[in-house]
């Protein structure tokens, strides 16, 4: 649940971000998948958006692009990232995940129109 309406900040890449958010909600949704939530926090990190299709946990960090100039959004994924994600998950997990839950990490990148959707983009040392 975001805090604001996006329609009132200034900053266009964040508007831009929550639009591709939104996107990719309405992908899982269409994909059978739950939206257990959307921007989730933990202190400092955070999950962009959490689903669920049976016993599958899908925590999706999500990069918008307006063009590929400055790379592909999975490259902005880095290690330090994925630890923080993982470390978010481990948390979400804990506090409202069932017996028998697979966490899989997924990139979902919108560049315009296109979305590449990396399920399992990268594992943690856990299952």
């Amino acid at each position: 649940m975001l805090k604001s309406d996006p329609a009132t900040w200034t900053d266009p890449r964040h508007r831009l971000g929550v639009a591709a958010e939104r996107e990719v909600i309405a992908l899982l949704r269409r994909e059978g998948y739950h939206v257990l939530a959307h921007r989730w926090r933990l202190h400092r990190h955070d999950v962009d958006v959490i689903a669920r299709r049976g016993a599958v946990v899908v925590f999706a960090e999500v990069k918008a692009r307006r063009w590929s100039s400055f790379g592909r959004g999975i490259e902005a994924v880095t290690a330090r990232k994925q630890r923080e994600l993982v470390r978010a998950a481990a948390a979400w997990l804990q506090r409202r995940g069932r017996p028998g839950d697979v966490a899989r990490f997924d990139v979902i990148v919108v560049e315009g129109a296109r979305i590449e959707w990396l399920q399992g983009a990268f594992r943690p040392g856990w299952r």
